[in-house]
């Protein structure tokens, strides 16, 4: 009986630097029998099952409390308990709703870790074929210990780590853990002990795909001990962040509780120690400043805006997950990007075509056949372009690839990326592989190997020459050439510096080469593989940045925020990447660099660098929370399994919906469904117009609520009856919250919403400008109603009669604010008053009608003690609401002039 692996989960040797025998012996395993069925079962009592372990989750009930555990919601609860004091069931009822819908929304959207880590044990496989006992099983993964041999075909999921000990043409797909574009070549050789795990290329990881060949492989890790498994406990540790609206709002709402009981205290102090008012008016008093204070409307409000932002970004490809992560990308101040995917198609592209006497640059992205051939800036006609027509057939004809065009959703490719590009440039080219298929058929071929790093067909046409065409990687090619299509003998100097001028680039090359053979050649061997080749050309290829991307980045930098590229690329093709796209690329950082340096430098340097390569999800957290430590508020975009953690720990994550892995996109607060980068920059500009439609919405508020607390301080001071009874206080706040203010929720941008700097993270919800226009409507508010309520008690008007006026006079002075607040420092005359929301319109009239039945229905007159107003009362209601529009709009010319522009 063997014995069991001597290492432990704190020691683990790094087995991509261990040779095939090395980790073999390590783990007491036999590559030829397997392990036997007694030693599975002691493996899997001492390492577990190959899953991931189960998060500890909170009960529902707890979830749904906590919801509650919230400043803002405490004086939700305060103003409700005193709207039920007052018998007032309706208002009472309304806040205790949107205390619940606002509860509500929170719990289901809660447990995005609990989710990210669900989607990440989806992604283990659920099949194995294994070698036990000498012979192979088919067996649940689960069931998988380290030691275990298993096989690998093309199109298996890899089910755990492992060591590869046998090797035959093994090509895997690993963009969900590295980001590497193209499945990359693997091999037995043991590598350095501190390659990256894209560099490693003897070892599969689980959870990634086989693209090509057959392999055999030693496990080494199951469960929480293979990569996918360390990645999966990332996500659990890391912290979800509070957005900046839930801590201004927050704050904000400590504010208000703060100052409402402390103006309450004074008030009651002085008016029943100093005026000796009674106990119950004074008390009265204060709940009515109490009630006036709280904006009871404002969660809601909150909420709309933020579901209508919501809305519009589903219409433009972003799903939100979680509210207020609308807000939160109008305030990134930087946006960390994945490259593959995200800024470019993952679509492997030819970009250069490089002929014996010059060379080609190839127009078009992706898969689609669109685009074309320039010499120097000028287009040809490829048709007429012998030398390019050669290629281009080699290219077509030597090639297992397939492209099929759907309806809706474009060009894809069936088989490899490298061969859909060659096979997309063919298309570019004027030919047809159908057609060209059919005129020169294929005999025989000798698929592509790592040892030998070629592909080899062999063709005939109906006339009965036969030839060969050949494409692999360039030094191994040219080796077989002895003239280029010129017809001049080979200059391997020249070919090897057009080859690292294009390395350089950022692109991979690839050598087409072509041979006549003898005539009724029906078979080709390697022995057939010898220098008579005529070189056809040079094909450079590369994962392109997407034309929109690089627009959307411009656009991005005009608005202050920083765009960076952190991908698990090689840094040449990632500096040429990021030179494209405009960002800074001279200076791009690997991973191991990021490695070297302590958390301080890595600040510092995470701020200066704009592309990062080579980067693991540790690099990621890093680079993230350097960011953040510098006071940025990071956006991080992902598509892989690699991005989750990083995803969920900056402020905003944004996963790909289209290609992205399931544990990236629950891991995220933003889901584009188009893959897009320039997705984003419509979102952020989105995000800004939200957080300014919520700004606009405590402009409009907030003077409301000043209005009303100063008209009954000054009551109690000045030793004045109310002009406003807390009823009617409530009726105030919750009818022009549920029209004017909702109407602001419709707002259009304001101009240059994208030339301006981002809010600075610290920056409070109520600005200096925000609230000296706030205290200035206040003022403004107090002083129009106690106008009104004192004259209309001059001419002998009853108190229901004034204080019914001194109501109107408040709602009629909030319905033209509302006009004055949709710009903030615009003129209303020059941008329209009328015209840009209809909504505001249609509320506008709305709110009127409520008015009216408020002073005139008996069944509301004789519930909030109103009285009908006669013409008189009208007239000075609408001259008062006039003055008041011209006075906030002298002050916005102020500002204005003093060049301030935004609150």
């Amino acid at each position: 009986m063997s014995s069991l692996p001597t290492y432990t989960s704190d020691n683990l040797p790094l087995w991509h630097a261990l040779t095939d025998s090395e980790a073999l012996h390590a783990l007491s395993a036999n590559a030829r029998t397997g392990l036997n069925e007694q030693e599975v079962a002691r493996r899997l009592t001492h390492f577990g099952p190959n899953s991931l372990p189960a998060p500890k989750r909170r009960g529902p009930w707890l979830r749904l409390a906590l919801q509650f555990h919230n400043p803002l919601i405490y004086v939700l609860l305060v103003a409700g308990a005193i709207t039920f004091g007052l018998e007032d069931y309706v208002d009472a009822g309304v806040i205790a709703g949107v205390v619940l819908v606002n509860a509500l929304i929170g719990f289901i959207q809660e447990g995005k870790a609990e989710q990210a880590l669900e989607a990440v044990r989806a992604m283990l496989a659920t099949r194995a074929t294994v070698l036990r006992d000498g012979e192979r099983h088919d067996i649940d993964a689960a069931e998988l210990v380290p030691g275990d041999i298993v096989m690998l075909e093309s199109g298996v999921r890899i089910p755990a780590d492992l060591r590869l000990v046998q090797v035959k043409n093994l090509r895997v797909n690993e963009a969900a853990l590295t980001g590497e574009s193209v499945p990359v070549d693997k091999d037995t050789h043991a590598v350095k002990s501190d390659a990256a795990i894209g560099d490693r290329t003897c070892m599969a990881y689980s959870g990634m795909v086989i693209s090509f060949g057959q392999a055999q492989g030693v496990v080494v890790g199951t469960g929480p001990q293979t990569e996918i498994g360390r990645i999966g406990a990332m996500v659990g540790e890391v912290q979800s962040l509070d957005t900046p609206l839930t801590r201004r709002l927050d704050q904000f709402a400590r504010q208000i509780t703060l100052f409402i009981l402390a103006a309450g205290v004074i008030t009651f102090l002085y008016g029943y120690f100093v005026r000796e008012m009674p106990l119950l008016d004074i008390f009265l008093a204060v709940v009515g400043l109490s009630v006036a204070a709280i904006p009871e409307g404002l969660p809601a409000i909150v909420t709309i805006v933020l579901a209508m932002g919501t809305r519009t970004m589903a219409r433009n490809k972003a799903i939100i997950r979680r509210l207020p992560a609308v807000e939160t990308l109008g305030s990134v101040t930087v946006i960390c990007s994945d490259k593959t995917g995200t800024l470019t198609k993952n679509e492997m592209t030819a970009v250069q075509v490089m002929l014996p006497d010059y060379t080609l640059e190839v127009s078009g992205t992706g898969y689609a056949p669109d685009g074309g051939f320039h010499r120097d800036g000028v287009g040809i006609d490829a048709a007429q372009d012998d030398a390019l027509q050669a290629l281009a057939q080699c290219a077509a004809l030597c090639n297992d690839a397939r492209l099929k065009h759907k309806a809706g959703t474009g060009w894809h490719l069936v088989g490899d990326p490298t061969e859909g590009s060659l096979l997309t440039l063919a298309h570019k080219a004027g030919l047809d592989a159908h057609d060209a298929t059919a005129a020169t058929p294929r005999l025989d071929a000798i698929p592509f190997e790592s040892e030998h790093r070629f592909m080899a067909t062999l063709h005939h046409d109906h006339e009965g020459r036969a030839f060969a065409y050949l494409k692999g990687a360039p030094e191994r090619v040219l080796g077989l050439c002895q003239q280029d299509a010129s017809g001049q003998p080979l200059d391997p100097a020249a070919w090897q510096a057009r080859m690292e001028d294009a390395a350089g680039a950022g692109q991979r090359v690839l050598a087409l080469a072509r041979c006549e053979l003898p005539a009724g050649t029906a078979t080709l061997s390697m022995t057939d593989i010898t220098p008579r080749f005529t070189l056809l050309g040079l094909v450079g290829l590369i994962d392109p940045p997407r034309e929109e991307a690089i627009a959307a980045v411009a656009e991005c930098q005009r608005a202050g925020v920083r765009v960076k590229m952190i991908t698990g690329d090689h840094a040449i093709t990632a500096a040429a990447i990021g030179r494209q796209l405009g960002l800074s690329a001279d200076h791009a950082l690997t991973g191991e660099a990021v490695e070297s340096v302590d958390d301080q430098a890595l600040q510092r340097i995470a701020l200066e660098t704009d592309v990062f390569a080579r980067a693991s999800p540790e690099h990621k957290l890093r680079l993230v929370a350097a960011l953040q430590a510098q006071g940025e508020l990071v956006a991080m975009t992902g598509d892989g399994v690699n991005d989750a953690p990083a995803l969920k720990a900056a402020n905003i994550g944004v996963a790909m919906g289209h290609k992205g892995t399931d544990a990236a996109r629950e891991a995220a607060d933003l889901v584009l469904t188009d893959d897009n980068f320039a997705t984003i920059a419509r979102a952020v500009r989105e995000g800004r117009v939200v957080f300014d439609n919520i700004k606009k919405s405590l402009l409009f508020m907030l003077p409301t609520n000043g209005g009303e607390a100063g008209v009954i301080l000054i009551a109690v001071f000045a030793g004045l009856a109310l002009p406003i009874t807390a009823g009617q206080i409530l009726w105030v706040n919750m009818i022009t919250a549920v029209t004017l203010a909702l109407a602001l929720a419709f707002e259009p941008a304001e101009p240059g919403v994208m030339q301006r700097p981002p809010r600075r993270p610290t920056e409070p919800l109520i600005t200096k400008v925000l609230g000296f226009r706030i205290a200035y409507v206040s003022l403004l508010m107090v002083a129009v109603t106690f106008t009104v309520f004192e004259w209309e008690l001059a001419r002998g008007s009853s108190l229901e009669m004034a204080r019914t006026a001194a109501v109107n006079m408040l709602v009629f002075g909030e319905l033209v604010y509302l006009f004055n607040v949709r710009h903030f420092t615009a003129s209303a005359f020059t941008r329209g008053i009328l015209t840009g929301n209809p909504v505001a319109l249609w509320m506008s009239v709305l709110l009127i009608g409520f008015q009216l039945l408020l002073t005139y229905a008996p069944a509301l007159q004789q519930l909030f003690q109103t009285a009908a107003l006669d013409g008189a009362s009208w007239l000075v209601i609408l001259g008062l609401g006039l003055l008041k529009f011209l006075a906030v709009e002298a002050e916005k010319a102020v500002l204005r002039r003093l060049r301030i522009r935004n609150m």
